[in-house]
């Protein structure tokens, strides 16, 4: 098994030769030892690294969530840091001052396959930009550490693009970030100059721990590949006052509130059919985040069998069935959600209005799985062209 990055550096001089080059980081950017890219691309003598840029929580992951992040120096090679993840949406894309310093730009970053999970918009919004300024854009593609093979959710009514679904692609992709490149550049149209370095031996029904590659945290709250297997469905409690379990030690498995009866809510979940998972009642008090030092009742996902455990169908019994339990304490987020404060945060994450409408409205929960399913049409159309493995 063989990353992007590692099949790159056997030969670097055949995607970059006498190219400035300039690399989108984070912490995941390292080989099988831990040896981070920057430091690999700084010392190789094949390879003229010029600038660096950061995603959301920074070069070195240590933002949380929605926190902007400044430019900077890193502290070891003493390049310049290009923060991609400021206070607007414009900061969002790499500047063309920053763009006419580079040849070409790389992109290296481990996802988890859920299309909220911002770092594939960092890199359409990177590509974008590319295709403008005339700069080559290659993707060192890592595995789909969920899979490439069930695919959950729907598309994306228009008008509700936003950082974290700029394109109608399912809320879990089934896809690798080179795959979802290649994708954004065919059926989307982004239309730059695109290599992509494949992995080498990885199966598309292989999770991450599958793989023999090492494990690093993509960003504070994804601390473990079950966090990933979760997120698709959980990500959806952002949109609430529900605790998604930031401020514990197990994000998205466990989730609360201080209204919540943990058992009732486990027997109501039972009553949607969710597969491949058990929902055990407890508690937790988050030390930060919402309903930070409070004591809540909680459920914490255990999945039992990934093959048949469907993580978005999950999220939606989970706001169906606190909205239908609790409808006087269960509330939408109504501040700016990454970027947009003009509809519900909701809506952004499902990209379809109706789901909330049907949830507020307690609506037979297959009509609400219904809903959150339309709208896949161009990515089912451009999927199989796009893939890789």
């Amino acid at each position: 098994m063989q990353t992007g990055l590692e099949r790159f550096l056997d030969d670097p001089t055949r995607w970059v030769r006498g190219a400035r080059v300039g690399l989108i980081a984070n912490p995941t950017t390292v080989d099988r030892r831990f040896r981070h890219a920057i430091d690999l691309l700084h010392s190789h003598p094949d390879v003229n690294l010029v600038l660096l840029f950061g995603p959301e929580h920074g070069i070195r992951g240590a933002a949380q969530d929605m926190i902007h992040v400044g430019d900077a120096h890193d502290p070891v090679t003493h390049l310049p840091e290009v923060s991609l993840y400021g206070k607007t949406f414009e900061s969002l894309t790499p500047r063309a001052k920053d763009l006419e310093r580079i040849d070409v730009m790389l992109f290296d970053i481990q996802d988890v396959g859920a299309r909220y999970y911002t770092y594939a918009a960092t890199m359409a919004l990177a590509m974008q930009a590319a295709a403008k300024a005339g700069v080559r854009f290659v993707v060192l593609d890592r595995p789909n550490p969920i899979g490439g093979a069930q695919v959950e959710g729907g598309g994306l009514q228009s008008g509700l693009e936003n950082f974290c679904a700029l394109y109608p692609v399912p809320q879990r992709h089934g896809m690798t970030v080179g795959e979802l490149a290649r994708l954004y550049n065919t059926t989307f149209a982004i239309g730059c100059d695109l290599d992509v370095i494949a992995c080498e031996g990885w199966n598309r029904t292989q999770y991450y721990e599958e793989t023999g590659l090492p494990w690093v945290m993509p960003s504070p709250n994804m601390p473990t590949v079950d966090t990933a297997v979760v997120y698709p469905g959980m990500c959806l409690l952002e949109a609430t006052n529900l605790s998604e379990g930031r401020g514990t030690t197990r994000p998205f498995e466990l989730f609360g509130a201080p209204f919540i009866d943990g058992r009732a809510l486990g027997a109501e979940l039972d009553r949607c059919g969710i597969e491949g998972a058990i929902f055990r009642a407890c508690s937790i008090e988050p030390t930060f985040h919402k309903h930070a030092r409070q004591p809540c009742g909680a459920v914490q996902i255990h999945v039992t069998e990934r093959a048949r455990f469907d993580s978005y169908r999950t999220g939606l019994a989970v706001l169906a069935s606190v909205k239908k339990l609790w409808p006087e304490d269960f509330r939408w987020r109504t501040e700016a959600y990454e970027f947009r404060d003009d509809v519900p945060a909701i809506d952004l994450l499902t990209g379809h209005p109706a789901v909330r409408e049907a949830i507020d409205a307690g609506g037979p929960f297959d009509d609400i799985v219904a809903l959150s399913v339309a709208g896949r049409e161009r990515y089912d159309a451009g999927r199989g062209a796009a893939l890789l493995y």
